[in-house]
């Protein structure tokens, strides 16, 4: 399971450096032309899709390695085993808004699929939608990963008669 995470973890880290690429070209393509007294007006469009790609595949990293906004100051102070309990609670509440967030991600998906962009109606929305399943599903990959790593770790400190 762990090279699993890994290695979508890994293909996410690309995905959002690659739109952010994309988004960082678009929108200096987008302040040159502009200079220049015309306007490519499909580099908006292009700039703010790639940018929703870019934050949902950092947002799933983020939450992979517990780097998301979170408030620790309480869990701080918590025995370690108070903490993995907490850390599962958190998880499967992770887990329960991912799924409503993938069902419903889904929904929306199916029903954006097939109207295209404004400025190049040869794409469909779709693509943009569909970055909104990816990440829930891989948040879930990563959630149901860190209740299993919790679990082992309680299960190594039930073993050793630690309660703290």
């Amino acid at each position: 399971m762990k090279t699993i995470i890994q290695s979508v973890e890994k293909v996410q880290i690309g995905l959002g450096i690659f739109f952010l690429l994309v988004f960082f070209l678009a929108t200096l393509l987008q302040i040159l032309t502009r200079f220049m007294g015309w306007s490519v007006i499909w580099t908006e469009e292009l700039a703010n899709y790639s940018f929703i790609w870019a934050i949902f595949m950092g947002a799933a990293v983020m939450v992979n390695r517990k780097e998301h906004f979170t408030f620790d100051f309480l869990q701080m102070k918590l025995p370690r085993k108070m903490k993995l309990y907490l850390d599962i609670f958190i998880d499967v509440l992770l887990l329960a808004f991912n799924i409503v967030l993938l069902v419903y991600g889904v929904v929306i998906l199916s029903h954006f699929w097939h109207y295209t962009w404004e400025t190049l109606p040869f794409l469909k929305k779709g693509y943009v939608w569909l970055s909104l399943p990816i990440m829930s599903a891989t948040m879930l990959l990563y959630s149901v990963g860190h209740i299993g790593r919790a679990f082992g770790y309680l299960r190594n400190l039930n073993g050793k008669g630690l309660d703290s």
